[in-house]
């Protein structure tokens, strides 16, 4: 575990250190778009954050080669290297993306073809197991086509929701948690060293996230763009394809009779990873609506539009934050819950409790316009907005004079409201004074 966690400290360290210099470096590349009518954010914020993030990928496996128990991973199996070239081939397409807009299509091959490159380095899925059947072996067109289709499913859901500040790393940070719970469990409990290779890749790719976020909440300084969003899909598919095709579900012996019964004992534990639906089910369900919403229109699948999940949240009344916040709840809902199950799927406290925080996600979703309130002890230290009205009223005719009702800061009430639109694929919001452009009304903001 302590080689884990340096892994991810180091992965964390490179990225955050690197992303301020790869934003400098976008600003002068030229790889900040104005923006557009449908864009989120209302200032033109620099991307190629996956630069950043894919040091950090290459920082990862270079130290986990050369600690004493990882080295390991990369002496028995080729997973790591077949990593290493998909993300490479995925990145520079990510990256060419953010600086000149190539075509869906041009994507949605190189996606493909980035998937096709693990296949031949032997990252694919060689067998699914099936309740009631067993084992199910797959040939090699099976295994491939299966391996491509949870790539290109995975690149794009992440893809899709990458739309708020913060979002698309954050959940991914969730997922990637989760997913390694998981494998070090599989690897140290059952002694299985089939999952090591998807143990650490979930570390390196929470410490991808970890390492971005600071420079990506809201308000962000920086976008991942494609070269970041397709990257932690990517890697995040990778995990899912190791441990889900490589792993045979009767070495773990959690049933001591016929290997249709252990595979039917063990549904619960790969299920979550058989395709990660459940460990991205939030991605997913706005990758499958969209796509579902754009046919009906006689749209194509690729075409921007303003119906994902976080700004219909916008919609309804959220906060930018709390509709990243809300984002998390359910990621981290889904994927704990999952593994939560894969454990013990008898246990019906596991069930009840992931009922009774589903109402209290439904409840956060019913009441957009709520802002709480500090205790009266902690009034002086939040800010004016979280305060009640005697508090506010306490502070002065100054502090009046710059709040409004409820304590909500007067310059944020007279703020227009954001139109809600979809950014493709680096639609973050960026507030504050780093505009370079005097002008923002060039810019097509609605101040």
């Amino acid at each position: 575990m302590r080689e884990y966690l340096l892994t991810l400290c180091i992965t964390a360290a490179v990225t955050y250190l690197l992303t301020g210099p790869v934003r400098k470096f976008a600003i002068v590349a030229g790889a900040m778009p104005e923006i557009r009518a449908r864009d989120v954010h209302r200032e033109p914020t620099p991307r190629l954050g996956g630069i950043a993030m894919f040091f950090g990928l290459c920082a990862g496996l270079l130290v986990a080669d050369h600690l004493a128990n990882l080295n390991e991973v990369f002496a028995k199996s080729n997973e790591p290297k077949a990593l290493l070239s998909g993300a490479a081939l995925i990145w520079l397409i990510g990256v060419l993306d953010d600086k000149f807009e190539i075509d869906a299509l041009i994507k949605l091959g190189g996606q493909m073809i980035a998937a096709g490159v693990m296949v031949m380095q032997g990252l694919t899925i060689l067998w699914l197991p099936v309740p009631g059947v067993g084992s199910v072996a797959l040939t090699q067109w099976q295994s491939t086509l299966l391996t491509v289709a949870l790539v290109v499913i995975t690149i794009n859901a992440v893809n899709f929701v990458d739309g708020l500040d913060g979002l698309a790393a954050g959940m991914v940070c969730i997922a990637s948690a989760a997913f390694f719970l998981y494998a070090y469990r599989v690897w140290v409990s059952y002694g299985i060293e089939a999952a090591a290779p998807a143990t650490l890749f979930s570390a390196i790719l929470m410490g991808m996230c970890l390492g971005f976020l600071p420079h990506n909440m809201h308000p962000a300084r920086i976008f991942m763009g494609d070269s970041g969003s397709m990257l932690i899909g990517l890697v995040l598919a990778a995990g899912a394809i190791s441990i889900t095709g490589q792993v045979d579900p009767d070495a773990l012996k959690l049933f001591a009779g016929s290997e249709q019964a252990a595979v039917h004992q063990t549904v619960p534990v790969y299920i979550p990873l058989l395709l990660p639906l459940t460990i991205i089910a939030v991605p997913t369900a706005d990758l499958v609506l969209a796509i579902v919403r754009r046919t009906w229109r006689g749209q194509s699948p690729f075409a921007a539009d303003r119906g994902h999940l976080h700004h219909r949240l916008l919609e309804i009344g959220h906060s930018h934050s709390r509709a990243v916040l809300i984002m998390y709840f359910w990621s981290a809902l889904i994927a704990f819950g999952a593994l939560a199950y894969s454990v013990n799927s008898a246990s019906m406290w596991i069930v009840l409790g992931v009922v009774f925080l589903s109402a209290i996600g439904l409840l956060l979703l019913l009441l957009p316009r709520f802002t709480p309130r500090a205790p009266r002890w902690a009034e002086h230290f939040v800010p004016p907005r979280y305060r009640r009205r005697g508090a506010v009223a306490e502070a002065g005719p100054a502090m009046a004079e710059h709040t409004g009702q409820d304590g909500v800061p007067a310059e944020e009430e007279r703020r227009t409201p954001v139109v809600v639109g979809v950014s493709g694929v680096n639609g973050a919001t960026a507030l504050g004074g780093r505009s370079h452009h005097p002008d923002r009304r060039k810019a097509g903001t609605s101040r």
